[in-house]
């Protein structure tokens, strides 16, 4: 089938497209490079350099007919859409609503859209279970609000126009091709530092957890949703909950570094806890993380090596 990949330049976008053409599938790839690099780019696939809120998205659809959007072109920085909530707000909520239109203007039958766990639920108390797809969302940033936002949108569209459609929510994604010069990426940004000799500096106190899930599992996540015949939501993570001090030590071990832990100021409105119950997606997709965090850190550190 074809695919439309937006944000397919991007970390994962450009994974997710590379995995579809090994599949079979033809794909189609909007980008605005924004933070996404042409290097990613499959050269298989078809490259559209383009703002996904720009009018001239139309001229896509009609030319390349796509049966299936995946959309992962967002704007992902946590902080930078507490400081410019517009801003947020114009990519990710009517950058997605406009890809919506088309998609139900020119037949699409399948909408793929990278929501976020990690930020749609909010904050998570000590001693509480993992949230399910079930849980009330609370998001504490706009860029959660507005991943909510979008699923909100793709209950609309399916319910008054039939279309299909898969929300995946992950947890925190890491692995190679992450970007780890800008500020979301603990895992990319760290992984530079040490093997540049440079101190990484974790913010507070480091008992933050997230739920780290490696690339390659997203991917296979993305793969599974295209032959899914239920509309709804998915958890992505592994259920397990590590902290920044445990992740920091992790990556010195593997880099082979003497670096101590530096703490520095706590971020403002950066959440405590993170971590998803995957059970759904085990039931309905068919999914499991397979990559455990020792070996994805592994990769990652062998394709920053490589980089260098």
């Amino acid at each position: 089938m074809k695919i439309l990949v937006t944000g397919g330049a991007g970390f994962i976008g450009s994974q997710v497209a590379d995995r579809y053409l090994a599949e079979g599938h033809e794909v189609v790839v909007v980008d605005d490079l924004s933070t996404g690099k042409t290097k990613n780019v499959n050269p298989k696939a078809r490259f559209y350099h383009l703002d996904i809120c720009h009018p001239d998205l139309e001229n896509i659809f009609i030319n390349e007919k796509p049966e299936v959007v995946n959309h992962h072109a967002a704007q992902i920085d946590v902080r930078k859409s507490v400081a410019n909530p517009v801003f947020d707000a114009r990519v990710n909520i009517l950058g997605m609503v406009n890809l919506l239109e088309k998609s139900l203007q020119y037949g699409v039958k399948r909408f793929i859209f990278a929501s976020s766990g990690g930020a749609i639920y909010g904050e998570q108390p000590e001693e509480t279970p993992p949230p399910d797809e079930e849980t009330p969302l609370h998001p504490i940033s706009p860029y959660g609000v507005a991943k909510a936002a979008g699923e909100l949108y793709l209950y609309y569209y399916q319910t008054m126009h039939g279309l299909n459609y898969v929300a995946l929510r992950y947890g925190n994604v890491y692995g190679p091709r992450q970007d780890p010069f800008g500020e979301a990426g603990v895992v990319a940004i760290f992984t530079k530092k040490l093997l540049a000799g440079e101190q990484p500096v974790i913010n507070g106190d480091g008992r933050q957890t997230r739920d780290y899930v490696f690339v390659d599992d997203v991917v296979e996540a993305n793969v599974r949703a295209l032959n899914c015949s239920i509309s709804g939501a998915f958890n992505i993570g592994t259920g397990i909950e590590t902290n920044v001090n445990q992740l920091f030590r992790m990556l010195v071990e593997i880099t082979g570094k003497t670096m101590a832990e530096v703490h520095g100021p706590p971020k403002a409105g950066e959440q405590k806890r993170s971590v998803l119950n995957c059970q759904k997606a085990s039931n309905l997709l068919k999914w499991k993380p397979k990559v455990s965090l020792m070996d994805g850190l592994r990769q990652t550190v062998e394709y920053f090596k490589k980089e260098e």
